[in-house]
C-alpha cells in the first residue's frame, strides 16, 4: 500500500512538474510562428520629402525586411536577421547610414554602427568610419572576434582589414543629393557662423534600425547611421553607444532609435525604456511614450524608436512628424506606416 501511495505522488509530482514547464515556456518564449522583426529608416519631416523619394524609401525598406524576414522564417537567428536587413539599407544610398551618409563639415561621410545580442548581452559598436561600406558588419565583428564592445576611427578600419574587409575610399559614398544638401547646409553655417544643434538638423534624419524577435525566442537590435549633416569630423551620436541609441535584453526588450543623439545619449533612451519594462512590470507601449513623448519632449529632443519584447509587442512612438518604420510577422506580411502621422498603412507580402 505504501510502495503504491508513492508511486502515486511521483507519478502525481512528474504531471505538476511537466505543467509547470509548460507553463514557463508559454510565458517565457514565444510560439514559433511568433517571430518579429521592425525596422525604421528615420525620424523626421517627411512632408518635404518629393513622392518619388519616398516610393524610394518603401521600396528599399521592403527590400531589406524581405532579407530579414526569409532568415527568421527559416529558424535563422535574429543576430543574422537584424544585420541582414541593416546591411540592405546601408547599401541602397536612401538612408543617412552607409552608402547614403551625411556629409561632415570636412566634406567627409563618418559612420556609426551597434548590435546587440539580448540572450547573451554581447555588444559591438563601431564609430568615425570613413572606408567601410558595411558598419553594421563590422560592429558584429567587434562583438564576435574581439574581447571589447566599440572601437572607433583608424583603430577600428585596421582591425577591419585583418578581418579580410576591404576598405573603400570615400568617392564610394558619393551622392549627388547628398552633396547638395552639404553644400546648402555649408552656405547656411558659413552665414550663421554657428555650430548649434538647431542650426544643423536636417528634415529627417535618416538613420536605420531593425530589432527582431527569432523563433528561438531570442532578442537582437541593431543601428546604423552617418549621423547628422555638417556634424564636426570625430562627432559620435547615439547610435553605437549601447543604451542610449541600441539595446536589447531578453529579459525585457530590443531598442533602436533614430534622431538627435546627444538628447538621446543623456538620457540613455534605449536601456531606460527596457528597464522600465523590466523593474517597473509596465508595458512596452507605456515605456517606449513615457521616455519617447514625454522625457524627450520635455528636452525638445526630436526622434523616436522602434521596440520589441518577447512577446511580440511593438512599439514604435516618435516625438516628430513622421518616422518611417516596416513591421514583418509570421503570417507574411510587412506593413509600412509613419511617413505622416495621418498616412495610412502599406501592407505588402514579406515573400517575393
Amino acid at each position: 500500500m505504501k510502495l503504491a501511495r508513492f508511486a502515486s505522488l511521483v507519478l502525481l509530482a512528474a504531471a505538476v512538474a511537466l505543467l509547470f514547464a509548460g507553463y514557463l515556456r508559454s510565458t517565457a518564449a514565444p510560439a514559433a510562428s511568433n517571430f518579429v522583426l521592425v525596422a525604421h529608416c528615420g525620424a523626421g519631416d517627411y512632408s518635404k520629402t518629393p513622392p518619388e523619394a519616398l516610393e524610394r524609401d518603401r521600396a528599399a525598406m521592403i527590400v531589406a525586411i524581405r532579407q530579414g524576414y526569409a532568415i527568421l522564417a527559416a529558424g535563422g537567428r535574429s543576430l543574422d536577421a537584424v544585420e541582414t536587413t541593416i546591411r540592405s539599407l546601408e547599401d541602397s544610398g536612401e538612408f543617412d547610414a552607409g552608402r547614403g551618409a551625411y556629409y561632415t563639415r570636412a566634406g567627409v561621410p563618418e559612420m556609426d554602427a551597434a548590435i546587440m545580442d539580448g540572450r547573451t548581452l554581447a555588444a559591438g559598436s563601431v564609430a568615425s568610419l570613413q572606408h567601410i561600406a558595411n558598419p553594421i558588419h563590422l560592429a558584429r565583428l567587434v562583438m564576435e572576434k574581439t574581447p571589447h564592445v566599440m572601437l572607433v576611427g583608424p583603430g577600428a578600419e585596421e582591425f577591419a582589414k585583418s578581418q579580410g574587409i576591404e576598405l573603400v575610399s570615400p568617392f564610394y559614398f558619393y551622392n549627388q543629393r547628398l552633396w547638395d544638401l552639404y553644400q546648402k547646409a555649408k552656405s547656411a553655417g558659413d552665414k550663421k557662423q554657428s555650430s548649434t544643434l538647431e542650426g544643423n538638423r536636417p528634415d529627417v534624419y535618416g538613420t536605420v534600425g531593425v530589432v527582431a524577435l527569432d523563433q528561438q525566442g531570442n532578442l537582437a537590435a541593431g543601428t546604423s547611421t552617418g549621423g547628422t549633416v555638417m556634424k564636426m569630423p570625430g562627432r559620435v551620436g547615439d547610435s553605437p553607444i549601447i543604451g542610449a541609441g541600441t539595446y536589447a535584453n531578453n529579459e525585457s526588450c530590443g531598442v533602436s532609435a533614430t534622431g538627435v543623439g546627444e538628447y538621446f545619449m543623456r538620457n540613455i533612451v534605449a536601456a531606460d525604456i527596457c528597464e522600465r519594462v523590466r523593474y517597473l512590470h509596465v508595458s512596452l507601449e507605456q515605456a517606449a511614450n513615457d521616455v519617447v513623448m514625454k522625457e524627450l519632449v520635455e528636452q525638445h529632443g526630436d526622434g523616436g524608436v522602434i521596440a520589441l519584447d518577447r512577446q511580440g509587442n511593438v512599439s514604435t512612438p516618435f516625438n516628430t512628424t513622421g518616422m518611417i518604420t516596416g513591421t514583418a510577422r509570421g503570417d507574411g506580411k510587412i506593413t509600412l506606416r509613419g511617413w505622416s502621422k495621418t498616412a495610412e498603412p502599406i501592407v505588402v507580402p514579406a515573400s517575393q
